[in-house]
């Protein structure tokens, strides 16, 4: 027979941080919700991408379960060199996140997906007040959009939006009336499966076009490329959650989530109107003995 342990925490719940997609949201629920049947206490942690690093650093949160390379490895390094989190590993996925269009716009700029057909038809993707220059709509996260349409010689400017709810609202009715649309999107995510598209092809990812000007089809700047095809998706914690938590830690290395689950999750959330902590409930009912299993070094 199992027996559940009730450990005993001085320095109060264990602050996990929640962002503003979708799937990191489902993620973190499952993840409180184990820690809670595990008897731990938990809270979330509201933070944009940009800020959450500080409260990592700062000890006022604990545990991220989605740290993704295409905007926010950078942080991640830093985070890493200075010793305030520890890498709990992959998930067995991979990732994507760039500059996405839905199919249907290739009528429109026929050179697609390569990169250097958006210099010849940047116009059809104006909008009012753009003053004739193709409008990219970038979400909420660290990217160097700008820098990267400086270094390519895009005939664009960028509109950033508040969230990723923004993103799909202004999907929503671009496809509606088939409007050309240039935007960020990212797998494993639920769009691809309705609003089928694809990526832009920029020149290949290497950390030179991050770091060295003369590196790239552009001499003289950074950013003269694309994000990864094929990125990592992490989980972090801080080291005061590693060095208190050992056992929890060890099942977080454990946890993991393929592509089609992950989108799966996702599509219940903004396809069924299901909210992420039910969603999460549904798949921690469903996934009993897997769960159980990785965090088997926490049941007494």
């Amino acid at each position: 027979m199992l027996v559940w342990s009730l450990p005993l925490r001085a320095t109060g719940p264990i602050q996990i941080l929640y962002n503003d997609w979708t799937s990191q949201q489902v993620l973190s629920h499952i993840v409180a919700n184990i820690f809670t049947e595990l008897g731990y206490q938990t809270e979330f942690i509201e933070a944009k991408t940009d800020g959450q690093w500080f409260l990592l650093k700062a000890g006022m949160a604990d545990v991220q379960v989605e740290v993704w390379e295409g905007t926010m490895a950078d942080k991640y390094a830093q985070l890493m060199h200075s010793q305030v989190i520890v890498d709990l590993g992959d998930y067995s996925l991979k990732t994507r996140e760039d500059w996405w269009y839905p199919l249907y716009v290739k009528q429109h700029c026929p050179g697609l997906p390569h990169w250097q057909a958006l210099i010849q038809c940047a116009e059809v993707f104006a909008r009012p007040g753009s003053q004739g220059k193709g409008v990219y709509i970038a979400g909420p996260w660290e990217k160097p959009d700008r820098a990267r349409i400086r270094a390519l010689q895009l005939p664009f400017v960028v509109e950033q939006v508040e969230s990723g709810e923004a993103l799909w609202k202004k999907l929503a009715i671009a496809h509606k009336i088939k409007q050309p649309i240039l935007m960020f999107n990212w797998t494993p995510n639920w769009v691809g499966a309705v609003y089928p598209g694809e990526f832009v092809e920029f020149p290949d990812y290497d950390i030179r076009c991050e770091t060295e000007p003369e590196w790239g089809v552009n001499s003289k700047f950074l950013f003269d490329c694309g994000n990864p095809k094929s990125g990592w998706l992490k989980k972090v914690v801080s080291t005061e959650f590693f060095d208190q938590h050992p056992c929890l830690a060890k099942g977080l290395r454990q946890f993991d989530m393929n592509n089609t689950t992950l989108e799966q999750l996702a599509a219940m959330v903004n396809l069924e109107n299901f909210t992420p902590a039910l969603v999460a409930k549904h798949w921690l009912e469903n996934n009993q003995a897997k769960w159980r299993k990785w965090f088997v070094a926490c049941i007494n």
